[in-house]
């Protein structure tokens, strides 16, 4: 990924930013606020907080993340064609969102997977750097973490309730002796990456820094810091279960390397090293593979014991960001900054079986449901589309929003769909409930 500057938040900001939004804000706050309907306030002057929207608000007309268009000069469908027409997708290599295009596959738009349940503006999920987006993860369907500046947090959805769980502005230690981990621990830590499964949680730093945290448990477990070269940044963390039983995580760092630590033992068990930054790794679902992607066009697939290249995987145009698996272990998923996620299959290589266009900008993270039926993927901005796998990805439902996406995750009964919004004025946490047919049910009333 690309070394971070003042002028690539600057370049976030500039780009992402709904500042004609703000203004507009700013302009209907100042005017005469008594005749309006309280299902469209900005602010709950009752509870002394901002208004969440609710799915029956929603029903009711109620624009999502509560922008009253109704107030504003700009319609909601001629600024959603302003932002396709003039947002600035990020390249490494300049033209490769245009030079994708040819191979996508057209897809069907207008399913729905999962509806709307509420956006939650109480909750404010941040970005650090432009590039890397996996900070939102849920461990049931109503309970999510996130980042939020310098801390840690939790959402519980059931009870519209956060609580901090880690906060690293000031002086984080270790609060248990393991060999190998830094007692010293880090103060200030800068989180580019987050990962929470197995009530493990794992944040990953701009200076190499890893902090391992169990949920239940007092205070944090393990600290270590990758590597001191001052190409350290953290890019992506993944958590995965051993076929022995005992928690791992991978780390995919910007020093070209991937280190696997084994949380049995509090220790490093694995460190390859590939030809450019690692951007991020994921795990096959039995143990054996690696899918690497990084500051390359070429993705690799390697062998996870030894780090071993099996196979190269062309097609991207630009440097990817994201990877996952199908649970079947046999297909997975390559986000880029080509605008595409492409789909390939174990048994052929030789090319990818799918590729997937975006609307703004590059795929930057990807998720799967852990049945398999629905992947995930978001864009910088804008858009999170959930595919139907069991279609061959020919369907596809797209949420369509405005703001930056911190991450995206479902639940792992598949039952929740959260989306971190990072936003001035309306960052939140959309949640999105996954759609059944219980039709059944009607012969009973």
């Amino acid at each position: 990924m690309s070394h971070y500057h003042a002028d690539d938040a600057e370049y976030m900001a500039d780009e992402y930013d709904m500042e004609d939004i703000d203004d507009m804000d700013e302009e209907f706050r100042g005017r005469d606020m008594g005749g309006s309907d309280s299902d469209v306030d900005e602010y709950d002057y009752s509870n002394n907080k901002i208004a969440d929207t609710s799915a029956a608000q929603a029903r009711r007309g109620k624009d999502i993340q509560g922008i009253p268009w109704e107030r504003l000069s700009i319609t909601r469908e001629k600024y959603r064609q302003t932002r396709l027409e003039q947002y600035k997708n990020y390249e490494n290599i300049p033209n490769s969102g245009e030079g994708s295009g040819k191979d996508c596959k057209v897809t069907k738009k207008g399913a729905s997977y999962y509806e709307f349940r509420r956006n939650s503006r109480s909750v404010k999920s941040t970005i650090l750097h432009f590039q890397l987006r996996n900070l939102v993860w849920a461990t049931s369907k109503h309970d999510v973490y996130l980042m939020s500046h310098f801390s840690v947090i939790h959402w519980s959805s059931l009870t519209s309730s956060r609580s901090q769980v880690l906060n690293v502005s000031g002086h984080v230690a270790p609060s248990e002796k393991h060999p190998g981990s830094l007692l010293e621990g880090f103060t200030q830590t800068q989180v580019s990456t987050l990962a929470v499964k197995d009530k493990l949680l794992v944040a990953g730093g701009f200076q190499g820094e890893l902090i391992c945290k169990h949920l239940d448990r007092p205070g944090v477990s393990f600290c270590s810091r990758t590597t001191y070269d001052d190409n350290a940044i953290t890019n992506a963390v993944e958590i995965y279960g051993s076929p022995s039983g005992a928690v791992h995580f991978t780390a995919s760092n910007n020093d070209c390397g991937v280190r696997d630590f084994d949380m049995g033992k509090y220790q490093l068990s694995k460190h390859f090293r590939f030809p450019w930054p690692v951007n991020h790794s994921s795990q096959s679902p039995d143990g054996k593979l690696l899918i690497i992607v990084g500051d390359n066009p070429d993705g690799l697939l390697v062998d996870s014991m030894t780090g071993k290249t099996i196979a190269s995987l062309c097609g991207h145009l630009d440097f990817s960001f994201a990877s996952a698996w199908h649970p079947d272990g046999v297909t997975f998923a390559t986000g880029n900054q080509d605008k595409t996620c492409r789909i390939w299959d174990l048994r052929n290589l030789s090319e990818s079986v799918a590729v997937l266009k975006g609307n703004l900008g590059a795929i930057r993270s990807i998720r799967y449901t852990s049945d398999g039926r629905y992947m995930a993927t978001a864009e910088p901005a804008d858009f999170v589309h959930v595919y139907d796998v069991k279609s061959g990805y020919e369907k596809e439902q797209e949420i369509d929003f405005f703001g930056e996406i911190s991450g995206i995750s479902f639940s792992p009964d598949t039952e929740s769909l959260f989306i971190g919004v990072w936003d001035r004025t309306y960052g939140s946490l959309l949640e999105y409930g996954r759609c059944r047919n219980y039709s059944y049910l009607d012969s009973l009333i």
